[in-house]
């Protein structure tokens, strides 16, 4: 039956209704490290959203599917789990404790609604040719900074304006600028520049959360390529193509992914297919759907530093 805590939930996780034909099931109680977000077609059927969901909207206009894993203002590091079959959401840990991204003044959590965009890979394996540095090893990031806050799970499509090149810890982790199509000023953006006219301070503002968001964990300022400017909208969907490039080789075996689970269900010719039946035991497995689990007190906690 629907499991009680979860209301609209069938079988053992909560199902809610997504934009664009996608739903997600929950599994075990968010804020937990057995927390799971699984992903599902428009006919209920199970999928990858690393792999299955595309990563055009709309090729023609340059619009992308865009993944949210954290919902602006909050600070659960939520994460598609590359590693796990089917690749669910998932919060990541760091030495065995959950992890929550820290506020650092005036900061509170995502300043906007972050995720990634499909089909797309940032390959270890591979020097970039700008900030001569190799790929995190994830689907490229996407800062969403339209003005809904946008939920966990939820499948946006997105106007892509720019790019950031953070160097973080010495690998190249490019975080696209965009905007959600829906959003009411969304025809008035087409470049990075529209950003700086209409949102003043809000990308001076990213750069400082990117530089100083590991600080409180005893790390390091964060680099950038290009000296900390964002590179406009042509420059930003190069880069893009060239991630999607990569995802490509990875799933069609062309290059070793190494821990990356590239299981999935739509893609032709991938040597990583499975079936339905296979997607459902994957999730069938994870525990049952849970409340969630209190958030920590001090990751409201705020931190100051000098700018230097």
């Amino acid at each position: 039956g629907a499991c009680a805590v979860c209301p609209g939930g069938g079988g053992q996780g909560r199902v809610r209704g997504a934009m664009s034909g996608y739903g997600v099931e929950e599994r075990a109680g968010p804020h937990s490290p057995e927390y799971r977000l699984f992903f599902k077609d428009a006919a209920g059927r199970y999928i990858s959203p690393f792999h299955d969901i595309p990563i055009y909207a709309d090729a023609g206009k340059n619009v992308f599917n865009m993944v949210v894993e954290v919902p602006r203002w909050t600070n659960a590091k939520m994460e598609i789990s590359t590693k796990e079959p089917l690749n669910p959401i998932k919060q990541d840990v760091k030495k065995g404790k959950l992890r929550f991204v820290a506020n650092v003044f005036p900061h509170k959590g995502y300043i906007w609604n972050y995720g990634a965009i499909p089909q797309t890979w940032e390959d270890p394996g591979h020097k970039d040719e700008n900030t001569g540095c190799c790929g995190d090893n994830d689907p490229i990031d996407v800062c969403e900074i339209g003005s809904k806050v946008c939920s966990r799970g939820e499948i946006v499509q997105v106007k892509v304006l720019g790019t950031l090149a953070l160097i973080d810890e010495g690998e190249t982790d490019w975080k696209v600028i965009a905007i959600n199509v829906e959003d009411p000023e969304a025809d008035s953006y087409n470049d990075i520049e529209d950003v700086r006219r209409m949102k003043p301070g809000y990308l001076e503002a990213t750069v400082d959360w990117f530089r100083r968001y590991k600080v409180p964990d005893g790390k390091p300022e964060n680099q950038f390529a290009f000296n900390g400017e964002f590179k406009g909208k042509d420059f930003a969907l190069d880069v893009i193509k060239g991630t999607h490039e990569h995802w490509k080789a990875l799933i069609t075996k062309k290059t070793d992914g190494g821990e990356i689970n590239c299981t999935n269900l739509t893609v032709s010719g991938s040597p990583f297919c499975c079936s339905q039946d296979c997607a459902k035991a994957t999730v069938d497995a994870a525990p049952p759907c849970k409340a969630a689990n209190p958030i920590p007190p001090e990751v409201d906690k705020w931190f100051y530093y000098q700018k230097n």
